[in-house]
């Protein structure tokens, strides 16, 4: 009876751990599962959000977060859609939400504070930049901590940030390209000149940087185009932009010259440029 009894007992027990190793089992298959369904939504969204038509994003961003309002990644994507596709705006109200909820991070409140930024409120963005540690020491932080600076004429801390977010990264051009309008604003085309070079030195083919430095030069009367790298309508457009700050400057008959060299060198016709000069009488 006790041999019986413990045969029993075994049994019991061998199906036990085939039930807990089959319950152990599945569970793992589960998390597999599990993990390579959020790998996938995650290659998914990063996707969506290179495809080329910002708006495509902003669509499929703006349906995922309505069948799943209290994700914050959803939110999160949907934030820097809407920033890409130049709804600043529409921006702020999403990331307002979401720097407000519980999973908020630090990358969200920048990212607040750069669509803050982008409609003009300055006021704003000064405020969510003070909510953020200043152990958060970020190229994302320090460019925008000098643009505020900028907003407020504070010349000295913008250049002491700008310094500090193009040391923090491997493709400075973009702050730099910031840090020489800054520059240029505030009267300094020389020292501008001297970051717009070093901008197309990490991006020859900035084009905001191109003109930004035909200003640049213009302000100081140096008409001529710089020697940077530029396709035919890029040299009309650059033509153009020098004329307009010639003429602007007092240099009109300089400024007609620039104009029709643009008119001669653009691939087709160039209507704002056409439409300038017969302005002038030309």
């Amino acid at each position: 009876m006790r041999h019986s009894l413990s045969l029993v007992l075994g049994l019991c027990t061998a199906f036990g751990l085939a039930a807990c190793n089959k319950s152990s089992s599945d569970n793992q298959v589960q998390r597999a599962i599990d993990d390579a369904s959020a790998a996938e939504q995650s290659n998914i969204n990063e996707l969506m959000m290179s495809v080329s038509d910002p708006n495509e994003s902003v669509t499929y961003f703006s349906n995922a977060t309505k069948n799943n309002p209290d994700d914050p990644v959803l939110k999160r994507y949907l934030g820097k859609a809407l920033l890409r596709a130049g709804k600043a705006d529409q921006a702020v109200r999403i990331l307002t939400d979401l720097v407000n909820s519980a999973g908020a991070t630090d990358e969200d409140r920048l990212a607040l504070a750069e669509a803050q930024i982008r409609s003009s409120d300055w006021k704003g963005a000064e405020a969510t930049l003070a909510t953020i540690p200043p152990t958060v020491e970020t190229y994302d932080r320090y460019r925008l901590e000098a643009m505020v600076a900028d907003s407020k004429k504070q010349w000295k801390k913008s250049d002491s940030f700008y310094e500090i977010a193009a040391g923090l990264t491997a493709q400075p051009a973009n702050v730099l390209n910031n840090w020489g309008f800054s520059k240029l604003q505030r009267g300094d085309a020389k020292g501008a000149e001297k970051l717009f070079i070093e901008a197309l030195s990490y991006d020859p083919t900035m084009f905001t940087a191109k003109n930004n430095l035909v200003l640049a030069r213009a302000a100081q009367r140096q008409y001529d185009l710089p020697v940077v790298s530029m396709n035919q309508a890029e040299k009309a457009q650059l033509l153009y932009t020098s004329g307009l700050a010639a003429i602007k400057q007092g240099d009109v008959a300089v400024g007609k010259q620039l104009l029709q060299n643009a008119i001669d060198t653009s691939p087709q016709y160039f209507e704002a440029a056409s439409r300038s000069l017969a302005a002038l009488g030309g």
